[in-house]
């Protein structure tokens, strides 16, 4: 053998060699296993590389399929509920303002597609039922308010179409309220909020829109005008039908009706709560309110009188109190034996004047003067004689102690 073809010989096993090794090297090793069943990697292996996690979704990737119109799940039950998405308006809505992803609380969805709906969720009842834990992670202040509220007490006794957050506030198009000192200040809202619990209240909202308020707010006229929460509160609602409502519920009215900024532009008295408070009627209801809030009492309050969502103006001809007749009606369902006459020993709740009532505001008048001027006509003779028997004394003017007839005669 030549040494050339030795040389060759050499250099292709040395080739082969190389190969083998680098399959050997690039095939998986042996790893030992230990008896609790971890492996233990071989001392020379590197690191793992951790993987990057995938990012969630963008609502790009999400509104790109529900921005579709027409689009519906059937849920078990048979329900269709819609799952399109307004881009408009989930863009000007507060979530969409403040850039919150669909992700944020749709948790459990996080690419398609969906995972399959839970076994209870068999309505669309149940969907929206799904999600009001959900507000909490935001909300905490309102979702603690909502808790003593009727509405909570009533879902937690049982009946579940009681109204959660999405029942009032629409996740995907619920605008940011424009609030100033707990009131709604703009008129398009404010008629909202009415037709947002006219979903479950449908029959007290067909008296409210007819009422003197109602027809204000519902015609966005003016922001003066009470909605649904200037008297019932927005989250803490509470129960109406208790006695503890009813007796609160003159300082309700007055919250406006004492207001001279809003009953000026109107030419209503802001007496009506001073008035009432002064009279029988609201002597009592003051007292037990303060006293014992919790117990029933006969005596009106001001919806006994006014009505309670139906409420018209005093000057109306058919039924306002400021009509005799119609005034007398609304006597006799506690007084059923009034006469006609009856309505006429009652001012209202007009302060007497000389024009409207001349013979109480004159003998007022004179109780007024007559009064005082007794009263303090006795209290300068009181301290008069007071101050006269002080001065006596520091002269050494005292009176000589009587004397005893019948000593004197023996």
């Amino acid at each position: 053998m030549t040494l050339w073809k030795k040389v060759s010989l050499i250099g292709a096993a040395a080739l082969v060699a190389l190969v083998l090794l680098g399959v050997w090297m690039a095939y998986p090793q042996p790893q030992a296993v230990k008896a609790n069943g971890q492996v233990n990697a071989p001392a020379h292996a590197p690191l793992p590389v951790q993987q990057p996690q995938a990012a969630k979704p963008d609502n790009s990737v999400c509104l790109g399929c529900h921005q579709n119109a027409g689009q519906v799940l059937k849920l078990p039950n048979g329900d269709f509920m819609s799952i399109t998405v307004d881009t408009t308006a989930f863009a000007a809505s507060a979530h969409g303002q403040k850039n919150l992803q669909c992700v944020d609380c749709h948790t459990d969805i996080t690419g398609f597609p969906h995972p399959a709906l839970p076994a209870t969720v068999q309505s669309a009842r149940d969907y929206t039922l799904k999600y009001q834990d959900t507000c909490k992670k935001c909300h905490a202040d309102q979702t603690s308010a909502v808790a003593d509220s009727v509405h909570a007490k009533a879902f937690a006794s049982g009946n579940h179409n009681a109204p959660t957050c999405a029942d009032c506030h629409n996740p995907h198009t619920q605008k940011t309220w424009t609030i100033k000192d707990g009131q709604l200040t703009d008129a398009t809202q404010r008629a909202q909020v009415a037709q947002i619990c006219a979903q479950c209240h449908s029959a007290i909202f067909n008296e409210y829109k007819d009422s003197v308020h109602g027809m204000d707010v519902m015609g966005q006229k003016n922001t003066d005008a009470p909605t649904c929460t200037s008297c019932h509160g927005v989250h803490n609602i509470a129960n109406p039908t208790t006695a503890a409502f009813r007796l609160a519920s003159p300082q309700m009215c007055g919250n406006c009706h004492t207001n001279a900024s809003i009953m000026d532009k109107y030419g209503l008295s802001t007496a009506v709560y001073s008035t009432y408070v002064a009279d029988f009627h609201g002597t009592t209801i003051t007292l037990f309110d303060k006293t014992s809030p919790e117990h029933e009492t006969n005596k009106p309050v001001c919806y006994d009188c006014h009505g309670v969502h139906n409420i018209v103006s005093v000057k109306d001809p058919k039924r306002g109190i400021e009509v005799k007749n119609n005034m007398l009606q609304v006597c006799q369902r506690c007084h059923p034996s009034a006469s006609s006459n009856f309505p006429a020993s009652w001012m209202s709740h007009y302060i007497p004047d000389p024009q409207r009532t001349p013979l109480v505001y004159y003998v007022q008048l004179f109780y007024n003067i007559f009064i005082p001027t007794v009263l303090g006509g006795m209290g300068i003779f009181v301290v008069s004689d007071i101050f006269g028997k002080f001065r006596n004394r520091g002269k050494g003017n005292t009176p000589a102690a009587p004397t005893n007839p019948e000593s004197k005669e023996k």
